[in-house]
């Protein structure tokens, strides 16, 4: 596989009146064509941050304060417009997750789509409208040139996400962003969502960076998984070692946290605690006042990167040697 995205000790910080305050810290990530790259994460660590980079959506107060960002081999610079109209759409596809918010209901499905792909591609509005018709029908939608016509609202939560899909594949991208695009979606639907998106990754060689609060969910589409907490990418590795053998307390404890049927009763386990705000944030590890395997070095210095076998990797004073969940 050849590598489709990629960040670069990746710095964001946010720009306040007492000083910039990081959002995300060094990042270092590479996604390759093809695969499925799932990134999750309590709300507040920068999952969001960290996905809008990739289309240079990173204006003030937010900044950009060290390293780079590549997607097919184009460096993406915030404010660049020329460069950034060429990458958006075109090299990036965003998968966002809620479809009503995504569509204008004013308009029909057919108008949305073909005004995006005329936007993308050289073409003459009769063949958008067919290449928008060909877009439907990859993306599983029955009778397309029947629902070019149909409103957004006159169509199913399933069905409209799969517009959205459409419209991100409008431009061919070479990444395709999926922020939590299975959130609004009841479970069968969900699941027919998941396994359009692992097809479309094959088919087109696409990578995906697949984004979710549920890493049961990304254990049963993504090839690798990111762990990103504080801001940090505390753990990454192949998603069948990260799901059974996490090495990150934190990790761990989210995994621990999935309910299992026919285990005990109870009440479910929680990692106690919250996720530091921004300017609590200091140079020790932020784990450690919900960590139960802290040691003195993790109140005094940021955790070193330990890299094993296979492209794992753990940002952690304290991993857990056998990889058990907490």
């Amino acid at each position: 596989m050849t590598a489709a995205a990629c960040l670069r000790d990746l710095t964001i910080s946010l720009s306040t009146f007492g000083g910039d305050l990081p959002i995300v810290e060094e990042i270092n990530l590479t996604l390759q064509r093809g695969e499925i790259f799932g990134l999750v994460g309590e709300s507040g660590g920068g999952k969001s941050v960290l996905s809008s980079a990739f289309s240079g959506l990173i204006a003030k107060p937010l900044n950009i304060a060290s390293g780079a960002i590549e997607v097919d081999g184009r460096p993406v610079v915030p404010g660049d417009l020329t460069g950034l109209r060429e990458i958006r759409g075109r090299k990036v596809g965003m998968i966002f997750q809620d479809p009503m918010t995504s569509l204008n209901p004013v308009f029909t499905v057919g108008d949305q789509l073909t005004e995006t792909v005329r936007h993308l591609c050289a073409c003459t509005v009769q063949e958008a409208a067919e290449r928008a018709v060909t877009l439907l029908e990859e993306v599983g939608i029955a009778r397309p040139r029947e629902r070019m016509k149909a409103l957004p609202q006159e169509l199913s939560g399933g069905m409209r996400q799969r517009v959205v899909i459409a419209l991100a594949l409008a431009g061919d991208p070479t990444l395709l962003i999926a922020d939590e695009p299975t959130t609004a979606l009841d479970v069968s639907v969900q699941a027919q969502v998941m396994e359009l998106i692992r097809k479309l990754a094959a088919d087109r060689e696409m990578s995906v960076l697949f984004i979710t609060h549920d890493i049961a969910l990304v254990g049963s589409i993504a090839n690798r998984i990111g762990v990103l907490y504080a801001g940090r990418l505390v753990e990454v590795g192949a998603i069948s070692e990260v799901l059974l053998r996490p090495k990150h307390p934190y990790t761990a404890g989210l995994l621990a946290s999935i309910p299992t049927i026919g285990g005990p009763l109870g009440s479910l386990h929680h990692v106690p605690g919250r996720v530091p705000p921004l300017d609590a944030r200091s140079s020790m590890c932020s784990f450690t006042p919900r960590c139960d395997r802290a040691l003195d070095c993790c109140l005094t210095s940021p955790p070193p990167a330990r890299v094993e076998g296979c492209g794992r990797r753990v940002l952690c004073w304290n991993p857990l040697a056998e990889g058990a969940h907490a």
